[in-house]
């Protein structure tokens, strides 16, 4: 049994990174704070111009791959690219999600649902089985991205809530199952970034806009894509096992024992949640 690497610092210099939907967002941040600290990045992405926003990071320490996450040959051969190119992987970070149309689980569409499980759990799923056996060549990390929504009440959201929380199921499995090559994972959980996903799927829903106002002001700003990006990298560089941006939602995933049930009860009593619920929960509201 070779020794644990994990609360090791970890040189990002030299090492090559693989990050899904890297063209934008959260992706794309963290793709250009890595290379600001001397890694290589592989961006993969189902965008068509994928290979030209990667060349347009770095023309010698950036590629990218055009690659469809849901699928794990297309992930498995975006992997061989990458190691022909850079010569190995060592950091792969499951990037990649997207977000239902807020509704009730009644209204909201089998093919939504299939959707957001394909991308959010498979997609990531396929990631890090494209790139297992790399990472413990090189003793490399695995990231995660969850949610705060892994631990709060996902009413409105069910289906993205879900695969958050599976998400964070999956992290907690490989840290021990990995911990034997070497290998560590970070699972991030980041609440409102300020991305096209956030901004599209909540920004611009008023009903959506309602139900969030059941959160405290602070827990309801919108954080910058390049401040989640620089945490999420400086956990990289100690190998930490969770990061989370804001860190005000630290005490409230350690307690969530004790808060979920004490906050679930109010919320199904909460007129003005439950009014905002009602909406959601009306057929074709978006026409």
């Amino acid at each position: 049994m070779r020794r644990t690497t994990r609360g090791l610092p970890y040189d990002l210099v030299g090492k090559v990174a693989v990050i899904t939907g890297g063209t934008g967002g959260i992706g794309n941040a963290t793709a250009r704070e890595l290379l600001r600290r001397g890694a290589k990045v592989a961006v993969l992405d189902i965008h068509r111009e994928t290979k030209q926003i990667a060349e347009g990071l770095s023309a010698t320490a950036s590629m990218g791959a055009v690659a469809d996450v849901r699928s794990r040959s297309e992930m498995q051969s975006a992997l061989t690219e990458v190691v022909d190119r850079f010569g190995r992987v060592d950091i792969a970070i499951a990037n990649a999600g997207i977000l239902p149309t807020a509704g009730s689980l009644r209204v909201t569409s089998e093919t939504a649902i299939e959707s957001a499980f394909a991308v959010n759990v498979v997609g990531v799923v396929n990631t890090v089985h494209a790139a297992m056996d790399e990472l413990i060549k090189h003793r490399g990390h695995i990231v995660l991205i969850s949610s705060v929504f892994a631990f709060l009440n996902g009413m409105g959201v069910i289906p993205y809530a879900m695969t958050k929380t599976a998400v964070e199921a999956l992290g907690r499995g490989l840290r021990i199952e990995l911990a034997g090559h070497g290998v560590t994972t970070t699972t991030a959980y980041f609440s409102l970034v300020d991305t096209k996903m956030i901004k599209d799927g909540v920004d611009a829903d008023p009903i959506v806009g309602q139900l969030l106002n059941a959160l405290p002001p602070p827990f309801r700003l919108r954080l910058p894509p390049e401040t989640v990006a620089a945490a999420l990298v400086d956990g990289v560089s100690r190998r930490a096992t969770r990061v989370i941006v804001p860190a005000r939602w630290t005490a409230i995933s350690a307690l969530r024992g004790v808060i979920n049930p004490l906050l679930d009860a109010r919320l199904s009593r909460d007129p003005s949640t439950l009014k905002v619920l009602a909406e959601l929960d009306r057929p074709n509201r978006h026409g």
